[in-house]
């Protein structure tokens, strides 16, 4: 794996000696979804974290307070698997992209940038949460599908296949139309809640992106 400079005139890679870290050898980090373009966290890298990012393809960072190298998702199982390392112009701030799994934040939040100072007419508590329940379910079922963990009921249906699948997703959406004629608006919330699931599943084993379903519904928005 190799450090990146963004497109423009000049691309060439450098070496890491050559990046301006600050007096303590440290140079900040910000890590992005790849996939969705969303800033996760920021965190702080030395020569040697940086070795150890590309030489391993998972995050690897400095802890300032605890004074050791350490690796997302070494303990709480939400890893970072390294696509790309970009810097910017220059050369004293890193761009990790990363494939997450489950969450970035220690908090349980997807990202450590939740909190908004800006105001807004959107009640705060469920303002952005829609796009990063799809984002967060569609990584599960994506580590599901590389992992395949026993006993796993997304795992299974990757391993009956693509038929499977299909005939779930037939399944729910009977159930649905027969919730929305039949039965209170909760039971519609909950199978709508399983069909977009078995969705997502299909979308994962087809290898489609929901940056490719969005876009196709801005352009039909337009």
């Amino acid at each position: 794996m190799k450090l990146k400079k963004k497109k423009g005139r000049k691309n060439k890679t450098m070496k890491i000696e050559e990046f301006k870290f600050d007096e303590k050898g440290l140079i900040p980090a910000i890590v992005q979804d790849y996939r969705t373009g969303e800033v996760l966290m920021l965190a702080y890298m030395n020569k040697e974290s940086i070795k150890k990012t590309l030489e391993t393809g998972r995050t690897w960072f400095w802890s300032r307070s605890r004074q050791q190298y350490w690796c997302k998702g070494e303990t709480s199982g939400n890893v970072q698997y390294v696509k790309e390392v970009k810097y910017d112009c220059d050369a004293d701030t890193l761009l990790i992209l990363i494939e997450q799994v489950g969450v970035a934040c220690h908090t349980g939040e997807r990202s450590c940038f939740y909190r908004n100072i800006t105001t807004s007419h959107q009640p705060p508590a469920t303002r952005g949460k829609l796009p990063i329940v799809f984002q967060e379910l569609y990584q599960v079922i994506l580590d599901r599908k590389k992992k395949m963990p026993e006993g796993s009921y997304t795992a299974k249906l990757f391993e009956e296949g693509q038929d499977k699948i299909l005939a779930k997703i037939e399944e729910e959406s009977d159930e649905v139309i027969d919730a929305a004629k039949n039965k209170e608006n909760s039971e519609v919330v909950w199978e709508i809640a399983d069909l977009l699931y078995h969705l997502l599943v299909l979308l994962v084993d087809k290898g489609i992106s929901l940056e490719e379903v969005a876009g196709e519904l801005e352009k039909r928005r337009k």
